[in-house]
């Protein structure tokens, strides 16, 4: 049977999450790169619910700004008062109306749910013909859960929570996980009638399914395949956790079409980025935001890519980039930094503790080591010599550096902004350039040498330098008298 498409899914997520404690409210956690709450919004979008509703309440500035950045296909609705599930729902109605359809019920911090979970809970809802479906799991440890009791026809009889459970239902391990599908009309009617008399004083949704069941309707359940996907992250150590659990499922998934991870215990990677089949990724790497790597690539080991593209058969080893475009079969590192607006073109190279921000390598060119190549354009076939700095920032302003196509920049070279150095022009070692080098000239700007002797005699005299420079003048004077 087709999955029927849900009237609307309601996403809790007004809670203040305490136990995070953090400024940061706990449905904007982040994990693998994208918020808690819209994991759970991505995996309820895939259903194609004709309404996606966001309950918010805590922080309400900070989350609704958030939704409305991220996902403007989200209606959010306020709960100014946290009084219960019960209550945040009846505030949904109360401001949309009734919703006719199947109206799926869940939370902003359940980011391991699959859309494949819901598909099957909404799939078991319509074809039992419920009032209400709740989704349960086996779990290996019941302890603090309420423990879903059936009748012996599978339906669901109560929900019974464990301090009022008998020694008999504690022993059932089939968990409530509090999300559910249900009967938008029944639902309108039913919630409207959740009361207040418990121990916190608030309104539980879990009361909407005894006083369905208590209207002669069915109330049924499905079960999750694997009960880690509807356990919630209320602090860190749970957060922890589901990062682990998620990063595993990303790194299977790309190894399934076609990745080689080498150590998947070290690896991390972000939900947003996309990898080509037979790229290679070594140990300690982290791949984070909108990165994409192209086929054939190697990355890593050490390396953290960050919203960076990584053309075919590229390597980026101990590296770090941020915002860069690596082009095809160019090498960065090992232990290279690639601010934003970097740009390696095709077999362009940026080495060993090489660090370049808002540049861009022509094809071939190498930047070989201990370099800092800031607002600069490199042309094609350049070599840029060993402790070169592009001089970019007076104190006030930035400027830019140009080198042409074929130059050769000699080490330790300092190229003073704004400078062009054009088309097969070099530099002198040592050099400060601070005018332009015209096409296949030199460019030298540094003084003469001049040596002045036995100065280390007279003015570092005892020390271990005039030691050996004594042992040295005396060996050279006593060749000199035997020829």
């Amino acid at each position: 049977m087709s999955v029927p498409r849900p009237a609307a899914v309601i996403v809790l997520a007004a809670g203040e999450g305490t136990r995070m404690k953090s400024q940061t409210p706990k449905v904007l956690h982040e994990l693998c790169g994208r918020a808690l709450v819209d994991h759970m919004l991505a995996a309820a979008r895939d259903l194609g619910p004709e309404r996606l509703i966001v309950v918010i309440g805590h922080a309400l500035e900070q989350v609704g700004g958030h939704l409305a950045a991220t996902s403007p296909d989200a209606r959010a609705v306020v709960q100014r008062e946290q009084r219960g599930t019960g209550h945040a729902v009846r505030t949904v109605l109360e401001e949309v109306g009734t919703i006719a359809g199947t109206v799926l019920v869940t939370y902003g911090d359940v980011p391991l749910l699959r859309t494949r979970t819901l598909a099957a809970l909404l799939e078991r809802h319509a074809a039992d013909g419920n009032a209400v479906t709740v989704l349960t799991a086996e779990v290996p440890d019941p302890t603090g859960y309420g423990r879903i009791v059936r009748d012996d026809s599978g339906a669901v009889l109560e929900i019974v929570e464990e301090k009022d459970a008998t020694p008999a239902q504690r022993a059932i391990r089939e968990m409530n996980s509090g999300i559910y599908a249900f009967d938008g009309e029944l639902l309108a009617d039913a919630v409207k009638r959740v009361s207040t008399d418990n121990a916190q004083g608030e309104e539980y949704l879990t009361d909407v399914l005894a006083i369905l069941r208590g209207d002669g309707h069915r109330v049924g359940a499905h079960v999750a395949d694997d009960h880690v996907e509807v356990e919630g992250v209320n602090d860190r150590v749970q957060l922890a956790a589901a990062r682990k659990v998620l990063n595993r499922r990303l790194l299977e998934e790309h190894m399934r079409a076609g990745v080689t991870i080498i150590d998947p215990d070290s690896t991390w990677i972000d939900v947003g980025v996309r990898i080509a089949p037979d790229v290679v990724v070594h140990p300690g790497t982290q791949l984070h935001g909108a990165t994409v790597v192209g086929s054939g690539a190697e990355i890593g080991p050490g390396t953290t890519l960050t919203a960076t593209r990584v053309g075919e058969r590229a390597t980026v080893r101990n590296a770090v980039c941020d915002h860069a475009d690596v082009g095809p079969e160019a090498s960065v590192g090992p232990y290279a930094y690639l601010r934003p607006g970097t740009v390696l073109k095709h077999k362009a190279k940026a080495g060993t503790f090489v660090e370049m921000k808002n540049a861009t390598v022509g094809e071939r060119s190498k930047v070989p080591h201990l370099t800092y190549a800031g607002d600069a354009t490199i042309g094609d076939d350049v070599n840029i010599g060993a402790s070169t700095v592009f001089v970019n920032y007076d104190g006030v302003n930035k400027h830019h550096t140009t080198v042409r196509d074929g130059a050769f920049v000699g080490c330790d070279t300092m190229l003073v902004a704004p400078v062009t150095v054009h088309d097969g022009a070099y530099t002198a070692a040592g050099s400060v350039i601070t005018d332009e080098v015209p096409p296949g000239a030199i460019g030298v700007a540094r003084a003469r040498q001049r040596n002045i002797g036995k100065w280390v005699l007279r003015r570092r005299a005892g020390t271990k330098s005039a030691a050996a420079a004594e042992r040295a003048l005396a060996e050279r004077e006593q060749q000199e008298n035997q020829q």
